[in-house]
């Protein structure tokens, strides 16, 4: 006879750091921080890898070639973990991200440290998407939430220390102690995932079935948007100095770019149909015209007004600080998530105009100090109601493609909007006086787009 248990008997609820996942969480905290760290602090010492590398002319490029690649691995390595499981392509992204640092403080000139910085992005966003479908397969639902939240923090403490931290290393031993220091530090962070690791076999595979889950089709998107993105920026480069191919180049990656994002995207969002299309693309919007200043402005800063890397690094750590704030006042916030959008992309405008005015004449470069505080602000308020937003308007069987979407929009919007910024610079010249005139045309080209972001809001309802 089977005694029944007893009623009153207490079940221990599953904890995010209790004694089952404790050195789990730890694993994916420590490589989340070590993947943030990187992306924050490389803006610090960019203009000192220019300078030695004789780099300048590929200084936008070298952020967009991260963010270009990196949606590539981010659309395949969603496929690849949905069927074989999460464990070999976090692995391949966690060894192709160290090989990516160690190649970008070795390279010894501006094409190696280039395909260097490919690498890396092509690990990074290998190794998030398999993260996070880590999390979803070992943690229990109760925990999940918390698992995705501690991720998110995990990106706080970066970005606020990561730009002083790699502009005092840069000073003191150069920018390539800011590559190669990251290195040793993920094999402790491995060590701390092998259990779950071994739990991500291909039974665990979990195939969608809907229109973007198709592994050629959605490969081949992945491959025209990348590389579509990539020819027109370079197109766009050349423009100056040999207008027919440039003008070539720059036509087929526009076209190739529009054939991947028609396949990426939720149907009719080129067109900005109302609802879902439009939301999705406005993190694109809020991408482009935050980092289009944001990599320009330690530039900006220590070429125009003598700042040193640390110096210009604080800049960087206020929006960071604003972004939380923003954030956090966001999830306080109810009604109608339109005019927060519509707010937060006004405060980002606003925010931008003002900081043009840090790379003028008679104007001092701590200007960019509060206004990327309210930039950030405006990113966080904004750009997070964006995301709720979307996930709240698909169905649950197209919640993962639309969020692949989202980091999709997220890092074109990016890559393209520094991409043409550096373009913008080279046509202009690397002379201090130039670099002032490319910022402030730069962060005009932003405020416009973020203006755009503005009226286009409405339509996310």
């Amino acid at each position: 006879m089977t005694v029944p248990k007893a009623p009153d008997t207490p079940l221990k609820p599953a904890r995010l750091f209790g004694p089952e996942y404790r050195v789990a969480t730890f694993g994916v905290l420590l490589v989340t921080t070590l993947i943030a760290f990187e992306g924050m602090s490389v803006g610090v010492v960019m203009p000192d890898v220019a300078k030695e590398l004789d780099a300048l002319d590929l200084y936008g490029l070298s952020f967009s070639a991260f963010l270009i690649a990196s949606l590539f691995a981010t659309v395949v390595a969603g496929l690849w973990s949905d069927r074989r499981g999460y464990a070999v392509p976090f692995l391949a992204g966690v060894l192709l991200f160290v090989t990516g640092m160690a190649l970008a403080g070795a390279a010894s000139s501006a094409v190696l440290f280039l395909v260097a910085r490919a690498v890396q992005g092509l690990g990074a966003g290998t190794s998030v998407v398999a993260l996070y479908v880590m999390i979803a397969r070992v943690y229990p639902m109760e925990v999940r939430p918390k698992a995705f939240a501690a991720v998110s923090a995990a990106w706080v403490v970066p970005a606020m220390v990561g730009p002083a931290v790699a502009g005092f290393v840069g000073q003191q031993w150069g920018w390539r102690y800011v590559f190669f220091g990251i290195i040793p530090l993920v094999l402790p962070a491995l060590a701390m995932l092998v259990p779950a690791l071994r739990m991500g076999g291909s039974a665990e595979a979990r195939p969608g079935d809907g229109p973007r889950s198709r592994p050629l089709a959605m490969t081949l998107a992945a491959t025209a948007a990348a590389g579509g993105a990539g020819l027109l920026l370079h197109g766009v480069d050349r423009l100056h100095l040999q207008p027919a191919l440039g003008a070539v180049e720059t036509a087929a990656g526009l076209a190739a770019l529009v054939y991947g994002l028609h396949r990426l995207l939720p149907p009719a969002a080129l067109r900005f149909a109302r609802g879902l299309p439009t939301t999705v693309l406005m993190r694109g919007f809020f991408s482009a015209s935050f980092f289009g200043v944001n990599s320009f402005i330690p530039l900006a800063l220590q070429e125009v007004k003598g700042f040193t890397a640390s110096d210009a690094g604080i800049a960087l750590t206020t929006g960071a600080l604003g972004w939380s704030a923003g954030s956090y006042l966001q999830s306080r916030r109810t009604g109608q998530a339109h005019k927060r959008i519509r707010l937060g992309a006004a405060l980002v405008m606003v925010s931008i105009l003002i900081c043009l005015l840090s790379a003028l004449p008679g104007i001092t470069g701590w200007v960019a100090v509060p206004a990327w505080i309210v930039a950030g602000f405006g990113m966080g308020f904004g750009m997070t109601t964006v995301s709720i937003t979307a996930l709240k308007q698909s169905p649950v069987n197209e919640q993962g493609a639309n969020s692949a979407a989202l980091s999709a929009t997220d890092m074109l919007g990016s890559a393209l909007s520094i991409g043409i910024g550096g373009a913008l610079i080279n046509l202009v010249g690397h002379a201090p006086d130039q670099i002032a005139t490319g910022f402030v045309g730069i962060a005009c080209l932003m405020a416009a787009v973020a203006f755009a972001a503005t009226v286009l809001a409405g339509r996310t309802r």
